[in-house]
C-alpha cells in the first residue's frame, strides 16, 4: 500500500474527554444564563399584563364598577369595586377547584347586601376543548351567576333542571367542569363570611361617623 493511501486511512485525532466535558458545561452555563436573563427581562411586562388582565376580570364580574382597590382578608386579597359615584358595589373574590384536567380557577363578584354572586369569569382552565372549556364561553352557563344566591349552599344541577336561586344549571357534556365551578364557589364560603364581617363593620363605622357629624362632632 502506498504512503498516500495509508495517510488517507488514518483517523483524525480525537478531542480530549476533558475538553468535551468543558465545552458541554460551558454551553449549559450559557444556556442557563440566557434563560435567567430572558426571565428577568420579561418579568416586569408579564407582571404588568397579569395585573391588567386581573383588573379587567374584576370589572367584568362587578357590573358597573369603574374603580377597584385591593382589600386584605386574613392573608388573602379581594378587590372592592366602586361605581362612578364612588359607591362600593361589591367585592371580587378568587377561588379554585379541581376539574376534569386540572385546577379550574375562577373570579366572581359578590354583593354582600344581597348575598348574591353577580358575575363570574374563569381565570385559568385546561379543560377539554369543545366540552369542558364551555365554562369559559357559554353564555347560558354564565347567566347562572348574574344573581346566584349564596346565602345557602350552592348546588349544581343538570342542564335545564334549575328551579332555585342557589342552583347552577350545569353544561351537558361538561358535568365535571360545571361541578368544579360550583365547588370553587362552595369553597369560597369562608372567605365570603370574612368579607361580610368586614363589610358590616365598615357600614357600622360609616353610620357612626354620619351620626357624629349630624350631632356637630368631628368624624
Amino acid at each position: 500500500m502506498s504512503d498516500i493511501a495509508q495517510d488517507a486511512m488514518e483517523l483524525p485525532p480525537q478531542p480530549s474527554p476533558f475538553r468535551l466535558v468543558g465545552t458541554l458545561g460551558g454551553i449549559a452555563v450559557l444556556s442557563g444564563l440566557l434563560v435567567v436573563m430572558t426571565y428577568q427581562w420579561t418579568k416586569p411586562a408579564i407582571e404588568r399584563n397579569q395585573r391588567e388582565a386581573l383588573e379587567r376580570a374584576v370589572f367584568s364580574v362587578l357590573p358597573g364598577a369603574v374603580r377597584s382597590e385591593p382589600v386584605e382578608m386574613t392573608g388573602q386579597t379581594v378587590f372592592a369595586g366602586f361605581d362612578e359615584a364612588d359607591r362600593r358595589i361589591g367585592f371580587a373574590l378568587e377561588s379554585e377547584a379541581r376539574g376534569y384536567q386540572d385546577l379550574v380557577r375562577i373570579l366572581y363578584g359578590f354583593d354582600p347586601d344581597r348575598q348574591k354572586i353577580i358575575g363570574m369569569t374563569v381565570l385559568q382552565s385546561t379543560e377539554t376543548p369543545g366540552l369542558g372549556d364551555k365554562i369559559i364561553r357559554d353564555p347560558a352557563f354564565h347567566a347562572n351567576f348574574e344573581a346566584l344566591d349564596v346565602s345557602r349552599e350552592v348546588e349544581v344541577v343538570k342542564s335545564g333542571a334549575k328551579t332555585e336561586a342557589w342552583q347552577i344549571d350545569g353544561i351537558s357534556g361538561a358535568t365535571v367542569s360545571s361541578q368544579a365551578v360550583g365547588q370553587a364557589i362552595r369553597r369560597g364560603a369562608e372567605l365570603r363570611e370574612r368579607v361580610l364581617a368586614f363589610y358590616r363593620g365598615d357600614q357600622t363605622n360609616r353610620t357612626d361617623q354620619t351620626n357624629l357629624t349630624e350631632r356637630g362632632g368631628q368624624p
